[in-house]
């Protein structure tokens, strides 16, 4: 009974014996490690645990010796070469008045952290939609007026002077027009079938290199394990070129190289439900970075840093993600820049 409510719970669970050798870790704790029961048990906490504060092991040493509780908070451990937040705490266990083993539980901060700041992006993703999408109507109501009453006028007038007034009216409408096609979106809902993620990458990368006449570089970090999609193709190759040429462009000289990468996610949370397969595709380019005021509200239309920018392709690839149950997020630093994407698996590879 007890093992069954271990086994259920979100939090690593953890039990080391007097050597602290590991002698049971639950579901939640395998999936925090990347790694199965049957390979983990058996490890010392040395191994396990590599935390930055050195005093730790220490510390834990101290707990099982002289019965005494350990509770530490926001600690950064290392764990399979990779820095994670937790709330560690660890419990003596007596038998016969003697402390035989100890309980450690794992709380990652940097999940919570992560899910709050993806529900704070997607509210703010879907009322900018809302609004941007009332504008645009409002805009083209009188803009098929306009136009009309250029044509009409240009019918009466004689004057060639005077009709290349109207003429250049009615292009500016029709300019303006498709700007705002533009930010309503696409309005066909996606076509699905299964397709393979890397087709439409390699799509892709030969589009942007055929573009930058092979002036680019575009590396290539796959991983071949990685199921089959159930995706519309052609949404999937918009939204991604749009996110791909504006890295190149970000670039500095536009020819700094970029990488697409691949690899299967467990245990992902997106828009509060969580998927036990989910597949991560990270766009990184080299450039100068997205300035902190501006990361912000790079998915909002209409927010670009580039003078000749309309700031609609990052806008319109959010949307088609969407579309897709999935999610993209940005994290950037100068020389660094990393557009990641999300898409469930096991609703259709379950």
């Amino acid at each position: 009974m007890h093992k069954r409510i271990l086994e259920h719970l979100n939090e690593a669970i953890l039990v080391f014996d007097r050597q602290l050798k590991l002698v049971y870790i639950n579901t939640a704790g395998e999936i925090l490690f990347a790694d199965s029961a049957r390979h983990l048990l058996g490890s010392y906490a040395r191994d396990l645990f590599k935390p930055l504060d050195s005093e730790f092991q220490l510390n834990l040493k101290s707990c099982l010796d002289r019965d005494e509780p350990l509770v530490d908070r926001e600690m950064t451990l290392e764990i399979m070469g990779q820095s994670i937040t937790v709330n560690f705490s660890a419990t003596p266990l007596l038998k016969n008045d003697r402390v035989s083993e100890i309980i450690v539980e794992l709380q990652q901060l940097d999940r919570h952290l992560r899910i709050s700041r993806e529900e704070q992006l997607m509210a703010q993703q879907t009322i900018a939609r809302i609004m941007v999408r009332g504008l645009a109507h409002e805009i083209k109501n009188p803009l098929g007026g306009l136009r009309g009453a250029a044509q009409l006028l240009a019918l009466e007038l004689d004057d060639p002077n005077l009709k290349e007034y109207t003429r250049i009216i009615i292009a500016e409408s029709d300019r303006l027009q498709g700007l705002m096609d533009k930010m309503l979106g696409p309005n066909k809902r996606p076509q699905k079938s299964l397709l393979n993620i890397h087709e439409v990458l390699e799509r892709i990368r030969q589009l942007l290199v055929a573009e930058t006449s092979g002036k680019v570089l575009i590396y290539q970090d796959y991983d071949p394990s990685i199921p089959e999609l159930y995706a519309d193709k052609n949404q999937l190759i918009q939204a991604f070129l749009n996110i791909a040429r504006n890295a190149i462009q970000a670039s500095e000289e536009g020819n700094a190289p970029i990488t697409f990468k691949t690899r299967v996610c467990r245990q992902m949370t997106i828009g509060r439900k969580r998927n036990k397969l989910a597949v991560k595709i990270d766009i990184i380019d080299k450039g100068p970075g997205i300035d902190k005021d501006m990361l912000s509200q790079i998915f909002y239309p209409m927010v670009t840093g580039r003078a000749d920018g309309t700031g609609l392709g990052l806008s319109i690839a959010q949307f088609l993600i969407n579309q897709h149950d999935g999610l993209i997020e940005c994290e950037s630093q100068p020389g660094h820049t990393v557009f990641s994407i999300y898409f469930p698996l096991e609703q259709y590879n379950g």
